[in-house]
């Protein structure tokens, strides 16, 4: 069997690269995770190529991996198995849009700011926001949240409808365009997330908003991290429908500062956003200094300028960037756990205790409105000690976090990275995962050993 000529017959000769650089560029992700490169990546055009692709994989046994734009964070991505890399950044179409049902069909390269600019036209505008323009399908497979999860949802939250191609080839629909239904299994639940494991999204119906007619910025400054969050306690408690609510510690102010030319106060930090009226906003923010400034704020600035607005929302979002840039030659280790919002204050305490006893740079940032949070740590992923210190980070956040009720990730997915803590924390429940994976990939040809081991390992042993 000729793989190259095979896939070039399905799509096209221009479509099918082994070229070195395309190589290297599908090996990896932005993660610290070690690269490797597939055998070959195709540019599939539409649903039935991916079809016919995968439909061939299942049928010689060859590993298939999803890529959109690489931006994920826990080696999803990465094809250790080599194989075909699947990269749908040429299924990039916005297919309808449905202003009356607040509904749009895209296709999985579809990115976040692409969608924003064509729904700008209609007054609406899509929620998830993760920071890095990623696409809708990559998204998708990882449950994507981020900024204004607090008040929108998650990724999940948003999605109506998928199409998806089974791994022998089979083209499904997992919901309808119906704003509820409680009929059969809810498909969507479980495509989402599932890291490309179970099937390849080729398309995708999601929910959008309007544009609100007014948006507030605040950052506001604490002594201490602790008042800090339960800052954002007391603000959930009060049900203000705060839209975006970030809180940002001492060291990533100032990473945030030389990075991005801001001046802002070098202290434990909350940036929020207000969306509403006019009448609604001044009682949300009358409200809300009035919570700050009772759980210890000394500082609180408003923004509704849109260019300062921006700014600020920009300097938040290019907090890994600036963390990047300050340590030249190192690469970054993100956690990423939630937990409920009771144990918010002590979790964000232990982390930043377990990063200052490692003796490694890192800051604490993090979505804290639904209990997510992130260390980001730069290491020398070359110097054995670093390695390990980060490893140890890791494991003490994740294990808090487990031991409260909470997961070992909130947005960023399991990939490899998170992938020996899914025993611990779904006990049996894994093997029913297996027993989906066994059933829709019995070839085991999708992202394989992803999220779960081989599902007949998990089944003889759970």
């Amino acid at each position: 069997m000729d793989l190259i000529a095979e896939l070039k017959n399905i799509t096209a000769e221009d479509r099918v690269s082994t070229n070195e650089t395309i190589l290297d560029r599908h090996s990896k992700d932005e993660s610290y995770h070690t690269p490797s490169r597939p055998d070959v990546v195709v540019f599939p055009l539409n649903t039935q190529e991916v079809s016919d692709i995968l439909r061939f994989a299942n049928q010689h046994h060859i590993p298939v991996v999803p890529f959109g734009l690489g931006t994920s964070l826990e080696g999803h991505v990465i094809p250790y198995h080599k194989g075909i890399t699947i990269d749908f950044s040429l299924m990039n179409t916005i297919l309808e849009v449905r202003p009356d049902d607040f509904l749009v069909t895209v296709q999985p390269g579809v990115t976040r700011s692409q969608l924003n600019k064509e729904l700008k036209k209609y007054g609406l505008f899509f929620s998830v926001d993760p920071g890095a323009d990623a696409t809708l399908g990559g998204m998708a497979a990882t449950n994507a949240s981020g900024t204004t999860s607090v008040r929108y949802g998650v990724m999940r939250d948003q999605v109506r409808d998928l199409e998806v191609v089974l791994a022998d080839g089979t083209v499904i629909h997992t919901g309808s365009k119906a704003a509820k239904s409680s009929s059969g299994y809810h498909l969507n639940g479980l495509f989402v997330g599932s890291e490309g494991t179970l099937g390849c999204i080729t398309e995708l119906t999601l929910r959008v908003y309007g544009i609100p007619e007014h948006i507030m910025a605040a950052r506001a400054s604490f002594p201490t991290l602790d008042q800090a969050v339960q800052a954002v306690i007391a603000i959930l408690s009060a049900g203000i429908p705060v839209a975006r609510v970030e809180l940002v510690d001492e060291q990533s102010v100032k990473q945030v500062n030389r990075f991005s030319g801001t001046r802002y106060k070098e202290a434990p930090t909350l940036f929020l956003e207000f969306h509403g009226n006019e009448a609604g906003l001044k009682q949300d923010v009358t409200f809300t200094k009035e919570i700050v400034f009772e759980a210890g704020c000394d500082d609180i600035q408003f923004e509704t300028d849109t260019t300062e607005r921006n700014r600020l929302w920009e300097a938040r979002h290019n907090l890994a960037y600036a963390y990047v840039h300050g340590f030249p030659g190192k690469k970054m280790m993100v956690t990423d756990v939630c937990v409920p919002i009771s144990e918010l204050a002590g979790a964000v305490r232990h982390a930043r205790e377990v990063v200052t006893a490692s003796g490694l740079s890192g800051g604490i940032l993090g979505h804290v409105g639904d209990g997510n949070y992130h260390v980001l740590l730069m290491i020398d992923t070359q110097n054995p000690e670093e390695m390990s210190k980060a490893e140890q980070v890791n494991e003490r956040i994740v294990q808090y976090a487990l031991a409260r009720g909470g997961t070992c990730t909130g947005e960023h997915g399991v990939g490899i990275g998170k992938k020996k803590y899914q025993l611990q924390e779904h006990g049996p429940a894994l093997k029913v995962m297996a027993a989906i994976k066994q059933a829709l990939d019995p070839n085991h040809i999708l992202n394989p050993n992803k999220i779960l081991d081989h599902p007949r390992e998990i089944l003889g042993r759970v």
